[in-house]
């Protein structure tokens, strides 16, 4: 659609916006007594305010129940996971058993390696993008250590071209092709934390399966953003965090898709624990793990009850809204910021946005590289009460860096976005 620069026009937006009373769901904080423009929801969600609710609920359930309250009333302890399955599997696009929420990413992500990477002397390689999250790249490290082998020789890295920021799907699928035979695992984020680009999963995938290779995908900046099909483009695993756009409070629990593939594998290797083990045999407390089907099979302990209470919330808002109609809404909230700020900066004399223009290589988030001062950008952002994301990148020895920003569709507005250029604006002719 045609855009246009105007505070009436983002209303009007705002007005047309069938998910405009979703933000009533959240607390935004305060400055000086108003919301601030929260555009952090990449590093940050905002809390529901059902939240609260879950979470006296639960402190009853066990003020009432005690140990019982893992058998006993509304939601049992004991088949607290069940309780998050189908919102979970409908967020990745996988079926209900193919996905379970546990532990935390970067544990998730060592336990699903246990299963999915298994290197030989032939085949031993990892094939992952430059600039991974730092959490991921400490994790193939590890890994690749503990197998007893060199980081250097063993971790393929996909680079931009020169003079390039973003990936090219043709240079992923190409290294994938050439190091096919001695590789053992292609492990990629969904949406580059940096750049914001979302990659194309599922042709990576048919890439890696066609190499005879297990594909495995880290969602942190996907689950909640894009619309993934894990099940149907035959990914093998994948993990993602709660606590970004699924809005489910700091530390908030991780999340596994294994496909169904491997739901009868109780051979494939895994690190096992108790909660993992058949519910129906569980407290006979004997010796010789049996695997629960599907994910499940890959828990660890019992369910962290607070924390997955507070991902429910999130997880029921979700349901009710649908990730369908939330993209729709994603994809014209960052239009509209992406053809405000180049109303802004035509030239891109202040700065640069280097997350893809093609929505579908996008999620809500766009990665502004500001060619010097950017800290100052950032601060003065902050002080108006603009909550964004700041990330160090002095490459060019000015003060440069990348001011990360995202309109998350479940609560931000079109007056949000706009109010933020503006901000932005101001910033720039200070900085002048």
């Amino acid at each position: 659609m045609n855009f246009s620069a105007t505070s009436d026009f983002a209303q009007q937006l705002d007005a047309q916006d069938t998910l405009r009373d979703s933000r009533q769901q959240f607390y935004f904080p305060q400055q000086e007594g108003s919301d601030v423009i929260y555009l952090c929801g990449n590093s940050l969600g905002l809390q529901p305010k059902g939240v609260e609710k879950a979470l006296l609920h639960e402190l009853e359930h066990w003020r009432k129940y005690g140990v019982e309250g893992h058998f006993e009333g509304e939601l049992p302890w004991m088949y607290y996971h069940r309780f998050l399955q189908a919102q979970s599997a409908s967020i990745v696009g996988g079926k209900t058993e193919e996905v379970v929420v546990m532990n935390t990413l970067t544990t998730n992500l060592h336990l699903l390696m246990v299963s999915f990477y298994r290197p030989t002397k032939t085949r031993y390689k990892i094939i992952m993008e430059a600039g991974a999250f730092p959490s991921d790249q400490y994790a193939v490290e590890s890994q690749v250590r503990y197998h007893g082998l060199d980081p250097e020789a063993a971790i393929i890295e996909v680079t931009p071209r020169t003079g390039e920021t973003l990936l090219r799907t043709e240079d992923i699928l190409e290294t994938i092709t050439q190091h096919g035979d001695s590789t053992a695992l292609v492990l990629f984020g969904g949406v580059n934390y940096f750049t914001g680009q979302y990659y194309d999963l599922e042709a990576i995938t048919v890439a890696g399966h066609e190499a005879g290779v297990y594909v495995g995908f880290d969602l942190a900046h996907a689950a909640g953003n894009v619309e993934l099909r894990l099940h149907d483009w035959q990914v093998d695993f994948a993990v993602w965090c709660s606590y970004k756009y699924l809005n489910s409070g700091p530390g908030g629990p991780g999340g596994i898709f294994v496909h169904e593939q491997y739901a009868n594998r109780p051979d494939l290797p895994r690190f096992a624990g108790w909660w993992g083990h058949d519910e129906k045999s569980r407290f006979l407390m004997r010796k010789g793990f049996k695997p629960m089907q599907g994910a499940a099979g890959w828990q660890l302990s019992n369910a962290q009850i607070f924390s997955f209470a507070a991902h429910k919330v999130s997880l029921d808002l979700f349901a009710e809204v649908g990730l369908t109609t939330l993209r729709q809404k994603s994809e014209r909230l960052t239009g509209y910021m992406e053809f405000l700020l180049n109303q802004l900066d035509p030239d891109n004399k202040l700065f640069q946005i280097l997350t893809p223009s093609d929505p579908k290589q996008r999620g809500c988030q766009l990665s502004i590289y500001a060619w010097k001062d950017g800290k100052q950008l950032f601060d003065f952002l902050s002080k108006k009460g603009a909550i964004v994301d700041w990330r160090e990148d002095n490459l060019l020895g000015n003060g440069g860096g990348i001011i990360r920003v995202a309109p998350v569709p479940l609560y931000n507005s079109f007056s949000d976005v706009y109010t933020f250029v503006e901000l932005l604006k101001q910033a720039v002719n200070t900085e002048r």
